[in-house]
């Protein structure tokens, strides 16, 4: 089976000398749920954008779906959707004109674009809010349209920092469904999160990261063995 992220030996500095991310490798296979875990400043924003083609390698590599993100960026653009942990967007456009843009960039065609956008936008609940400027937003509403964007065309990737900071609990819940929904039709989802008891809930794997090093990963019941993930976590950054 071909792994839809692949991390080869990845390392980071932003000065030369103290590592962001030293060294990580994992793998995230089609349908994996993966939670990325550890404390402000481990390397796991790095690490995401990163995969998401924004930032530059030191060392190493990372394959979407057995395609390198530093020899084809865009191919690999195409196959992901990264939602930041703060979308920045463009706030003097409405949010239906947002997705419009984002559906232009990925080629949806007009009758598939509108389905997709209104299902989406209607299990956010965000319909009636389309038409309005997005400058006129709360954060909970720019993280729900950042998620639509990243929803429409479908990627095989999802990469998300924190998604559910700044949303309502019952966009949480059709969040996760909507992702687990992707996930059993073959796609995968890496995302950072300090919310540990969601974490155990909705992933199949973790990885944990402490001081730019990787400290566990693998299936999230193997990984918390006898504890849960919360007491697991606690242990590892103690003795890390």
């Amino acid at each position: 089976m071909q792994p839809i992220l692949d991390i080869r030996g990845f390392s980071k500095s932003y000065d030369g000398k103290v590592m962001a991310v030293d060294n990580l490798s994992l793998t995230i296979e089609p349908g994996d749920i993966y939670g990325f875990i550890g404390k402000n400043g481990a390397g796991k924003t790095t690490t995401l954008r990163a995969a998401a083609g924004i930032l530059r390698f030191d060392t190493g590599d990372m394959l979407v779906d057995g395609t390198s993100i530093k020899a084809d960026p865009l191919a690999c653009k195409r196959k992901i959707a990264y939602i930041p942990d703060n979308p920045d967007l463009y706030e003097f456009l409405t949010g239906r004109q947002y997705l419009d843009f984002v559906a232009d960039l990925f080629e949806i065609a007009g009758d598939e674009r509108g389905q997709r956008i209104e299902h989406y936008a209607r299990a956010l609940d965000l319909s009636d809010r389309l038409h309005d400027l997005i400058s006129s937003y709360s954060h909970g509403m720019k993280q729900k349209l950042a998620m639509i964007g990243g929803f429409i065309h479908r990627p095989v990737l999802f990469l998300m920092d924190e998604p559910f900071v700044g949303l309502d609990p019952e966009a949480v819940v059709r969040v996760r469904q909507i992702i687990r929904d992707f996930c059993a039709q073959g796609s995968a989802v890496f995302f950072s999160t300090h919310v540990l008891e969601v974490a155990e809930k909705l992933c199949n794997k973790v990885a944990v990261i402490k001081d730019g090093r990787l400290v566990a990963a693998g299936a999230t019941d193997q990984v918390r063995g006898q504890a849960s993930l919360e007491e697991y976590f606690l242990e590892a950054m103690r003795d890390a």
